[in-house]
């Protein structure tokens, strides 16, 4: 829910910011165009040049090393979200015992939930302030590009780098990368379950992306595409769903192996420690 309302305070920082079209250059002022905005400019520019003069993959670029430097933050949320999702078969029970609607009881409530959350090590906030530390590099990346003349104007593949994408591929495939991420998350902890948020993040992200500048959309789309492969490599939940599912069979064969010792036992008369 907290980051479903940063996405969408996100949507109306960018309107917001979208007013601002006038051409970014070494002479403007402040510290948001002169040091932000005309920085990231030259930056873009420079990797681009690198790059064999490819606005778009300087953009690509740009948010896989982003992503890279975020790691640590992003792998401390991933933790997070796991413990969350392992305490809500005792989230669930405090709701039940505390049902009841009066102020009373839901001070109770929220005061054994956040004693759960600290006991677990979980950190509610987490989950949207990877999202919170993003934003700002969203609308300055927003205001880089359609400032910035040759990336406004610019191509990559059959984009126009300043306008949205004609064919709705870059928003599906954020759309595409965001679900992909959210199920690669629930896949790794059986136990977690299917909630509305990971349907209505794709489709809001869907919808950020399909009225802006095909940069952003491409900065989303590499963005999420970028953490899928990172958690594949750091965090592959494939892996942990195989191993947690050996140690559900060794715990299985050791309750076996103990039945039949404590039948063996009795059937000759021993004792056997249980």
């Amino acid at each position: 829910m907290l980051l479903t309302f940063t996405l969408l305070g996100f949507v109306v920082i960018l309107s917001a910011c979208g007013a601002s079209t006038e051409p970014i250059g070494p002479d403007s002022s402040g510290f948001w165009d002169g040091v932000i905005i005309y920085n990231l400019s030259q930056f873009i520019l420079w990797l681009s040049d690198l790059l064999g003069g490819s606005y778009g993959l300087a953009v690509i670029v740009f948010t896989a090393l982003g992503q890279i430097i975020l790691l640590p933050l992003t792998n401390y949320q991933q933790k997070s979200i796991e413990k969350t999702q392992e305490i809500q078969p005792q989230l669930e029970e405090l709701r039940e015992k505390y049902s009841s609607r009066d102020e009373e009881t839901q001070a109770k409530l929220q005061e054994e939930t956040k004693k759960l959350q600290d006991e677990a090590g979980v950190n509610p906030l987490m989950g949207c302030l990877p999202m919170l530390v993003q934003m700002p590099v969203f609308i300055a990346l927003y205001q880089t590009v359609v400032r910035t003349p040759e990336l406004a104007t610019g191509h990559f593949l059959w984009l126009e780098l300043g306008s949205s994408d004609p064919y709705y591929i870059l928003p599906l495939l954020a759309a595409a990368f965001t679900m992909a991420n959210s199920m690669l998350m629930s896949y790794g902890n059986p136990a977690a379950k299917t909630n509305a948020t990971t349907f209505i993040m794709p489709v809001m992200i869907f919808f950020i992306t399909f009225r802006v500048s095909s940069s952003l959309a491409l900065y989303f789309a590499t963005s999420n595409a970028t953490r899928a492969i990172i958690t594949l490599i750091f965090n592959n939940p494939f892996v942990k769903r195989r191993k947690l599912k050996e140690k559900e069979e060794m715990e299985k064969e050791k309750e076996r192996r103990r039945k039949r010792a404590i039948n063996k036992a009795r059937k000759t008369g021993r004792s056997v420690r249980k």
